[in-house]
């Protein structure tokens, strides 16, 4: 498929979640006869009705019953088909864990389940609709595929890709509508692979993002590299690099060695817990080899946050541009 500048710009304002559901699945719908997409009554908020009015006999609403939704969809798998599942993330990642381990994980069933409102997009229901958990419980699980794509362009590539693959997958959807383009043209998506959106040859500090993190930190380096202060002071000779981790499992091995080979700093960023999430799968990794550089986590700091928007709730994390910026300059001054 042909991907234009005009469909970039419409996609980011339909989100992740409707680039998602009223895009991709679509076309996946069109290629693939044995598609089913099922939900737990969240088909108008997630922008399936062009989905449902084209292919009613490929959707399945279960009703408010993720667990069920999961066995439901394990069985239609047995059955032939090829089966997305979705609803909240903070739902389908762990209030429907034990199924999603039992029937999808164990079993191996070819069902892909889509959290949207990942991280705190649904900021102001409070932590009942949260998830900064997923992550860690779904890598955890054998067989399961783990990705955060971030933007609404990758959003419609790891779609595709899940389309197009066998076995079970996580996918977390954390950008809401008006989601922040980071791919300005299209581009060749390689799953399991680092994507590197920003480099020097003399940039000494690596900074890996996931899903809406990753349009953060570009901000937050962006912010860095014009401040006055920082042109002038012996952190502003470090130059920064800025990569894109949209699979978390698997992990792309490869390309964290030659980061860790070539910066001597390294920051991982996430709308989720530091403890179990992308930056804790990186330093499993590098805790297997030997001089490898320092690694700083930015994410929330093991700790719930009052309700309120979602740029309030990332600001009380530490996730605000301003403050990543203020994160990145501090530990980059370490390093001399």
């Amino acid at each position: 498929m042909s991907i234009s500048s005009k469909d970039i710009r419409m996609w980011s304002r339909l989100g992740q979640r409707g680039t998602a559901f009223g895009v991709a699945m679509l076309d996946a719908a069109e290629e693939h006869d044995d598609i089913k997409l099922v939900t737990a009554d969240l088909s108008l908020l997630s922008g399936m009705d062009r989905f449902i009015q084209k292919y009613p006999d490929k959707f399945l609403n279960v009703g408010i019953a993720e667990q069920n939704m999961i066995g439901i969809s394990a069985g239609l798998a047995m059955s032939g088909y090829n089966v997305f599942a979705t609803t909240y993330a903070s739902f389908i990642a762990v209030r429907s864990l034990e199924h999603v381990r039992q029937h999808l994980s164990f079993l191996g069933c070819n069902v892909k389940i889509i959290g949207s409102a990942a991280g705190v997009v649904a900021a102001k229901s409070g932590v009942s609709h949260w998830a900064t958990e997923d992550i860690a419980f779904t890598r955890a699980l054998p067989n399961m595929q783990v990705f955060s794509p971030a933007d609404s362009l990758e959003t419609y590539k790891v779609m595709e890709y899940a389309a197009n693959t066998e076995g079970p997958m996580y996918i977390r959807l954390s950008g809401g509508l008006n989601c922040p383009i980071v791919y300005k043209e299209d581009y060749d998506f390689v799953p399991g692979k680092l994507v590197c959106l920003k480099t020097s040859r003399n940039a000494r500090v690596a900074i890996i993002a996931i899903g809406l993190m990753v349009s953060r930190s570009l901000e937050a380096v962006k912010l860095l590299e014009s401040s006055e202060e920082h042109s002038k002071s012996p952190a502003g000779k470090v130059e920064y690099a800025v990569f894109n981790m949209h699979t978390i499992k698997p992990l792309d091995k490869e390309g964290l060695d030659r980061i860790f080979a070539e910066y001597d700093l390294v920051i991982t960023v996430e709308e989720h817990n530091i403890l179990g999430g992308m930056g804790s799968a990186v330093a499993e990794y590098k805790a297997t080899l030997v001089n490898t550089p320092r690694q700083v986590f930015i994410g929330f700091n093991d700790s719930f946050y009052p309700a309120g928007s979602q740029d309030f709730v990332l600001d009380e994390a530490g996730l605000s541009v301003e403050k990543i910026a203020e994160r990145i300059k501090a530990e980059t001054e370490l390093i001399g």
